[in-house]
């Protein structure tokens, strides 16, 4: 078997964790705001959730390892189909012929990247690590990252502009930087499995390591606040846009995937993704809309607890509908947390 296959398959999987655990997110996020509880940190079923995503990106720090990141991270697209199915299955939604044409686009998207990406890519050491920190082409690009981040880190936070498109751009520019970090580790770790000269005995390394860590914890926040403000239908398919275009650029520029690359594999691979964010697209846009009491008359069942009238607010407040309209790609878990 090929070495990037098995890099494909480690991040399909862990693609699918991470698809179930923003639906868990997500419908804990609701359902807190539902019922008027304690925060969401405090409910057992968003630490699941936290804890899939935990397994689902060990799936794809490892990936990394294996196969380019520019090969990777078109991949995520697997989560929004993955979610599609779920609200489908557990919610019993309607399966629309968007949800179904935006499937096969997202699939042939994948199956044009999986082909035409590039398969190979130089191995990841300290030392080729260090060169490309200080590549002209990064620097530049770095630079602009960081002035891009600070304006707006400055309109989210002082001008209290909450626009979904600011946020998720606050989040795409920590994965940029996420997925240097994460090739970076991965790919000395894969070396030094491998048998090569120790690659952890390098100072890079653990910084590169500590600065994964950061810009993961931050990315989780932003996301999480997202979560919060917005609904999924709108961040399932921007922040997929947005995470795949800045780690296929971080790929690019740090650690120069597509050199050799030929012209008809570089078209090939840029229509992949336009045929795969366009079936994200198709399948996030709209979602049918999900009544919240009958999911948790359903899981008051399921749980043995009867249901009653002052654990939700009347399907007739304003409020109480337009929180509901707010599940439309999430996936209910139907056990209770508490």
């Amino acid at each position: 078997m090929e070495i990037y296959i098995l890099g494909i398959i480690i991040s399909i999987c862990g693609n699918l964790l991470i698809s179930i655990s923003l639906n868990i997110q997500k419908y804990t996020h609701t359902r807190q705001s539902q019922l008027g509880t304690k925060p969401y940190y405090t409910s057992r079923l968003w630490w699941y959730g936290i804890l899939l995503m935990g397994l689902g990106e060990l799936g794809n720090f490892a990936a990394y390892g294996f196969a380019p990141a520019s090969l990777i991270a078109p991949l995520g697209c697997v989560s929004v189909v993955a979610s599609a199915v779920i609200s489908v299955v557990f919610l019993k939604e309607i399966l629309r012929a968007s949800d179904v044409l935006g499937g096969i686009l997202a699939l042939t998207g994948t199956y044009l990247l999986v082909t035409f990406a590039p398969h190979s890519a130089p191995h990841v050491t300290a030392n080729m690590v260090e060169r490309c920190l200080i590549s002209v082409q990064f620097l530049i690009y770095f630079f602009s990252e960081v002035v891009l981040f600070c304006v707006l880190l400055y309109l989210y936070k002082c001008r209290n502009m909450k626009h979904i498109v600011i946020v998720m751009l606050l989040v795409a520019l920590l994965a940029s930087v996420t997925v240097i970090t994460v090739k970076a580790v991965s790919g000395m770790i894969t070396e030094t499995i491998r048998g090569s000269h120790l690659q952890l005995t390098y100072p890079i390394f653990y910084i590169m390591f500590i600065i994964m860590m950061v810009s993961c914890a931050f990315q989780i926040k932003f996301l999480n606040e997202a979560m919060k403000m917005f609904d999924a239908t709108e961040i399932v398919p921007i922040n997929f846009v947005f995470f795949t275009a800045s780690a296929v650029i971080a790929g690019i520029l740090f650690y120069e995937e597509f050199y050799g690359l030929s012209l008809i594999h570089i078209i090939m691979f840029v229509l992949g993704c336009l045929l795969a964010f366009t079936g994200v697209f198709l399948i996030a846009r709209t979602r049918p809309k999900i009544k919240m009491d009958s999911v948790l008359i359903s899981m008051g069942k399921i749980s043995g607890k009867s249901s009653t009238a002052n654990m939700q607010p009347e399907s007739k407040d304003n409020k109480y509908g337009g929180l509901a309209s707010k599940l439309g790609c999430n996936s209910g878990m139907q056990q209770e947390d508490s």
